[in-house]
């Protein structure tokens, strides 16, 4: 199927990864040896895992990516598509399909070293390919697995067609130019990933660090990224910032924060949790839902996720979502 017959009001375009996991009692420190337990293989890529998060909610999406000729990029194209994604923008490259290296702890904290592959090699050039796509979609979700420069081009693509894009920043550094941000609706980003975001950035008039320190809270931590966003002068149209077990801060429109809250739930394994809260979003964005609705509903999501081991492995379904907090 070409990009003129998909018509997916969410698509996705990123990254798809195999997962290889392994559990540790603690990680290891540089240098030093720990053992774990037996090798796991799943399906992953922050951008695969936003499509087949969206998927297991009911959304009608598509996913654009590349795979390698080795025996991942099989797996994991089955994979995408036993869970109802559209992958006929899928291309397969000679070489190696991406690879991560994922560490999880007993208190489900981890740890990830990603060799890109395949997905290192979607240039500027393939987006082309993807233009009716792009053209048709409400939203378009993007993450930064794959060459920044070729995010950028589906960015510029998109404003110029009016589709709106959802940005994850991750895995940082952020290395795009700082108009981008102003084409985000929203960006997507956790403590850690706001303060990357915004380093380098004039923020006079905030004091101290608008990226805080150790002893704000969640909250006040959020505050400040927001404000240091907008003080770099390349504020995007909306922002959301997520803060693990105390939920999610947004702000759209240079209006307040809202903060909403997650359920209270027991962590086992949070890898690929802020994926499956930023396909729930896009997805709850693309049907009309407001942005403080959608984060809602994202919380639930990214709460449900991380009660089960790996990443697509514990997306939940509707039924499966607690209720909000």
């Amino acid at each position: 199927m070409s990009a003129d017959a998909v018509a997916a009001p969410l698509l996705v375009v990123g990254s798809v990864n195999a997962d290889l996991v392994v559990r540790v009692p603690r990680h290891p420190r540089p240098g030093e040896t720990v053992l774990g337990g037996d090798l796991a293989v799943h399906p992953g890529g922050k951008g695969a895992n936003q499509a087949v998060a969206a998927a297991r909610l009911g959304a009608d999406v598509a996913f654009a990516g590349r795979v390698g000729t080795d025996a991942y990029g099989p797996l994991l194209l089955g994979a995408l598509r036993r869970d109802g994604v559209d992958t006929s923008l899928v291309a397969t490259d000679d070489g190696t399909t991406g690879v991560a290296l994922i560490t999880v702890d007993d208190d489900g904290e981890n740890a990830i070293t990603v060799s890109p592959g395949a997905n290192g090699r979607f240039t500027p050039a393939h987006v082309d390919a993807l233009e009716p796509a792009l053209r048709r979609a409400r939203v378009v979700s993007l993450q930064l697995e794959i060459p920044h420069e070729t995010v950028a081009e589906v960015m510029r693509r998109c404003a110029a067609s009016g589709t709106r894009v959802v940005l994850n920043p991750s895995p940082g550094p952020w290395a795009m130019p700082p108009h981008a941000l102003g084409m985000c609706d929203p960006f997507v980003v956790n403590e850690h990933e706001a303060a990357d975001a915004v380093r380098g950035a004039d923020s006079a008039g905030l004091e101290p660090d608008p990226r805080g320190d150790a002893s704000d809270g969640p909250l006040e931590r959020a505050r400040r990224a927001v404000l240091a966003l907008r003080a770099s002068g390349a504020e995007p149209r909306s922002v959301v910032v997520t803060l693990g077990a105390a939920g999610a801060v947004c702000a759209e429109n240079g209006g307040d924060l809202v903060h909403v809250p997650a359920p209270p739930v027991h962590p086992v394994d949070t890898t690929g949790a802020g994926d499956a809260f930023t396909g729930a979003l896009a997805w709850r964005l693309a049907l009309g839902d407001p942005l403080a609705d959608a984060v809602g509903y994202a919380v639930r999501v990214g709460a449900a996720a991380v009660t089960a081991e790996g990443a697509q492995p514990s997306y939940p379904t509707p039924a499966d979502l607690p209720p909000p907090a």
